[in-house]
């Protein structure tokens, strides 16, 4: 059963869980230390929030790579139109290692997945012989990134 169809209740942040997400969204290599500083408590402290806000699932620390930089020539979003159920496509798609974010969608599309590949041919194989020929497929439309303008993690906390 997925999060969507299970929902949990929000979880609640107080202001100071709110100011350490803050704090690691800036410069997520930030000392807790240096957070303590900036919040008034602790390294014990701010390590314990940080640590039950990992479990509670509400914050990731992970290093984030720009793939133009490390060889891969091409990212793109693929628009995915699928015939009959979602959930056995989307799982396919998610096996894919070319395939870093998947959503289901309302709209146009049903599935929109984001692939970086190593080339401009590496990338029409993908679409034509892997994801064109999953069972359940009935459509796709490429969208080529010509030029990432703006990639951020850090849209804040409510």
């Amino acid at each position: 059963m997925t999060a969507a169809e299970n929902p949990k209740a929000p979880v609640s942040l107080d202001p100071i869980n709110k100011v350490i997400i803050s704090e690691l969204q800036q410069d997520g290599r930030t000392s807790y230390a240096a957070i303590g500083k900036v919040v008034n408590l602790s390294e014990a402290a701010v390590r314990a929030r940080v640590q039950r806000l990992l479990d509670a699932g509400v914050l990731q620390i992970i290093g984030v790579t720009n793939p133009m930089e490390l060889g891969f020539a091409r990212q793109a979003m693929v628009g995915v139109k699928v015939s009959g159920p979602l959930e056995p496509v989307a799982a396919a798609l998610e096996q894919l290692d070319e395939v870093d974010y998947l959503v289901v969608t309302a709209g146009s599309f049903d599935i929109l997945v984001e692939v970086v590949s190593e080339s401009d041919h590496h990338l029409m194989e993908l679409v034509s012989s892997t994801i064109r020929t999953i069972p359940g497929v009935l459509s796709t439309e490429i969208f080529m990134y010509l030029s990432l303008r703006k990639q951020t993690y850090s849209w804040g906390v409510r």
